[in-house]
C-alpha cells in the first residue's frame, strides 16, 4: 500500500502537478482572448513537462503525486475540451479524435488489471513511449489550433486521431509483450 503524506504536496514537483488546477479554473474566462488562452495553455503544458521531470531528478517520486499528477492532468484536459466545444471551436466529435489513445488503450487497462496472469505486469506499471508522447504532442497542437485557427482545426483532429490510434496500438503491442514477460508466458486466456 503506498504512503500519502501531506508533507508531499509542498514538494516543487507536487506543487507543479497541482497548479494544473486553478489554471483549469482560469481558461474557460480566457478562452476568447487568444493570447491569454494561449499562455495558459502552455503554462499547464510546462508545468506537466517539468513536474515528472524535477520528481525524478530530485528523488521525489510521491504516492501524492502520482495521484495528483493525473487527476490535474485530466481535470485540465476536460475544463479545455469541454470549453473548446461550448464556444464552438470544435466540433461535437473533437473529444473522440483527441481520446482515440485513450479509447484504445481503456480494454487493455481492464485487462491487466483484473487477470491474475498479469499481477507482475500491474506492479511494474506502464510507462510513456514515443508514439504516446508524438499523440501528446498532436492532441496539443489540435488545441492550439482550435484556440488560434478554429477554421482549420478539423485537419488537426483528424491527425490527432491517426496518430492516437497507432500510439494505442503501440501500447498493445508494448504492453501485451511485456506482460508476458512479467507473467511468465502467453498472454492467452487468463
Amino acid at each position: 500500500m503506498p504512503q500519502y503524506r501531506l508533507a508531499d504536496l509542498g514538494l516543487l514537483p507536487n506543487v507543479l502537478s497541482a497548479l494544473r488546477l486553478p489554471l483549469a479554473a482560469v481558461f474557460p474566462f480566457v478562452v476568447d482572448d487568444v493570447r491569454a488562452a494561449l499562455a495558459v495553455l502552455f503554462a499547464a503544458a510546462l508545468t506537466d513537462v517539468l513536474d515528472g521531470w524535477l520528481a525524478r531528478r530530485r528523488g521525489q517520486l510521491t504516492a501524492v503525486g502520482a495521484v495528483v499528477d493525473p487527476i490535474a492532468d485530466k481535470v485540465f484536459a476536460v475544463t479545455v475540451v469541454v470549453t473548446l466545444l461550448y464556444t464552438r471551436r470544435m466540433p461535437a466529435w473533437a473529444p473522440l479524435a483527441l481520446l482515440s489513445r485513450e479509447i484504445l488503450e481503456a480494454p487493455l487497462l481492464a485487462w491487466v488489471l483484473v487477470s491474475p496472469r498479469f499481477r507482475g505486469a500491474r506492479r511494474a506499471g506502464a510507462r510513456a513511449n514515443v508514439p504516446g508522447k508524438l499523440a501528446t504532442c498532436v492532441q496539443f497542437v489540435a488545441v492550439v489550433t482550435a484556440i488560434t485557427a478554429p477554421h482549420l482545426v478539423e485537419g488537426a483532429l483528424v491527425a490527432s486521431a491517426c496518430v492516437g490510434t497507432l500510439a494505442g496500438a503501440s501500447y498493445w503491442t508494448r504492453e501485451i509483450e511485456r506482460a508476458r514477460r512479467l507473467a511468465g508466458g502467453s498472454p492467452r486466456g487468463t
